[in-house]
């Protein structure tokens, strides 16, 4: 069992564990590739090191994934897929103390971020016990005299899924379990930060009952992000990250005719208005910008505060977030933790500093704890009188950031949303229903809250954003999961009596 781990101070050079790939239920470590240092982020200790893997082992994955489908898998029954998934629910729910620890411990999240990450893997998971359903394709009987339609979803063969530090469980599930359902075979490729979860996860697909080699996991960089996308034996490529590494996932995996939807950055608005509850917006905001520190794509990293309201949300948001208490994940209380490595922590501080110089007001100042503490922390931090062109505005921080951006109406906090290059989710506070109806109507953007911070949908709708958040025509999660991991085949019947005209005649639509 994974338990609480050892302080990552005690651990010793040499004793620094190799994690692996996972092919066909065995770990492989590759010979050929280097090894990634893995930190505990409350201490800026290597406390594992990852194997990455060489394209050669990228091939020995795609061979046993392929081999998988073809022999069985593709013709599995929905009894057999329903079963596993089954299984997995249970599995994964008797290993949830291990599994959030490997989050907290890899990632650096607080055990409540942790624990609600691992609620909504599992919710993500439960949605697809509904696939016989969205499996059920259609029929259309007497299109013309004596002929039926039919049309099946069939699956693609191979997939990888590629998902981001920030979710170790939570997409890799969502991914695994929605394509396993629709009949195909998967690679998963995690960040190497975070490791531990994926291979435990497929630890757990396999002994719930999955046929060996449908299941796979490599660890690796771009040198095997883009072996991926290159090899002719993976059908599509599901991906969530920044956009510059989505863009060219699409790019490259498109070209080589694959299927592929990839997720990528964001700057989420918050527009606050006059007629808002103003405790009520200040707490959301606080829960959506400083919720996992910030390391989501989904958090509210700006508000934009509509005419005489700013000064009041600045003084509410100032008297709150000083309440907040950062520090190791695993310690009791904590609201933040660690971001996940050095080199974020110094992007941060870097783009908060950039940000001051350009003409932004630091009220709250995080980069004092990043400056003192030996982890990878950064304090809460708020920003006033922020604006386009400043590289706290333009940049996705990814980190504990709020800004406070101020317009004079809404039709300018609109304009302000929909010029910026990405759109994946947008809120509004207000007690005016006609002026959340123009918000939701108007706005550009693929996921919308009316006084709710974080407007992530219920997983049986789908996650999505527009712009430059998203790539490929398929979201994630919901009816679009299904449809991105099948194609369908339609078929068109006739069964002639004797002496009827041969099949070999055209078809007319008009007899």
């Amino acid at each position: 069992m994974v338990t609480a781990p050892q302080h990552a101070s005690s651990i010793r050079p040499d004793s620094i564990p190799v994690i692996g790939s996972r092919i066909k239920g065995s770990n492989v470590v590759d010979p050929a590739g280097p090894l990634f240092d893995v930190y505990d982020p409350a201490t800026g200790v290597i406390t594992k090191r990852v194997s990455l893997a060489s394209s050669d082992t990228v091939e020995q994955a795609v061979e046993v994934a392929t081999s998988a489908w073809r022999s069985g898998w593709r013709d599995s029954s929905q009894k057999q897929r329903f079963s596993l998934v089954q299984r997995l629910h249970e599995l994964v729910m008797e290993r949830r103390d291990d599994l959030v620890n490997l989050i907290v411990f890899e990632h650096g999240k607080s055990l409540a971020d942790a624990r609600g990450e691992f609620d909504r893997a599992v919710d993500g998971l439960d949605s697809t016990l509904a696939f016989p359903v969205a499996l059920q394709g259609a029929f259309s009987g007497q299109v013309a005299r004596g002929i039926d339609i039919h049309s099946m979803p069939y699956s693609l063969g191979v997939v990888t899924t590629i998902t981001p530090f920030n979710f170790p469980l939570m997409i890799p599930l969502w991914g695994a379990a929605a394509a396993l359902v629709c009949g195909n075979t998967v690679i998963h490729k995690p960040s190497p930060r975070v490791p531990s979860a994926a291979n435990l996860l497929a630890e757990l697909i396999e002994e719930a009952g999955a046929p060996a080699g449908i299941y796979n996991v490599i660890q690796g960089d771009a040198i095997a992000v883009n072996a991926l996308l290159d090899h002719p034996g993976v059908a599509a490529v599901a991906f969530v990250g920044s956009t510059p590494v989505a863009k060219h996932v699409y790019q490259r995996g498109t070209q080589a005719g694959k299927r592929v939807q990839a997720l990528g950055s964001a700057k989420n608005h918050a527009v606050v208005m006059p007629d808002c509850d103003i405790a009520f917006t200040a707490d959301s905001l606080i829960a959506g910008a400083y919720g996992s520190s910030g390391q989501r794509c989904m958090a509210v990293t700006l508000a934009v505060a509509v005419g005489p309201v700013a000064d009041v949300l600045r003084a509410a948001l100032v008297e709150r977030i000083p309440a907040l208490k950062t520090g190791r994940g695993f310690d009791e209380g904590v609201d933040l933790g660690p971001v996940v490595s050095k080199e974020s922590q110094e992007r941060i501080v870097d783009l908060v500093t950039q940000g001051e110089s350009q003409g932004a007001e630091v009220i709250i100042d995080g980069r004092v704890l990043a400056a003192e503490s030996e982890g990878f922390f950064v304090g809460p931090t708020l920003i006033d009188y922020v604006r386009p062109g400043q590289a706290c505005y333009d940049n996705e921080i990814f980190g504990p950031v709020l800004g406070i951006v101020r317009v004079e109406t809404l039709g300018e906090a609109i304009a302000l949303i929909d010029s910026n290059p990405y759109g994946n989710g947008a809120a509004i506070f207000t007690s005016n229903g006609e002026t959340a109806r123009i918000f939701e109507r108007e706005v550009a953007v693929g996921m919308i809250g009316v006084n709710v911070p974080v407007p992530v949908p219920v997983n049986s709708f789908t996650t999505g954003g527009w712009k430059g958040s998203a790539f490929g025509a398929h979201g994630l999660l919901g009816p679009e999961m299904y449809r991105f991991f099948t194609r369908t085949k339609m078929v068109t019947t006739r069964w002639p009596e004797s002496g009827a005209p041969s099949m070999s005649m055209a078809f007319n639509p008009e007899t």
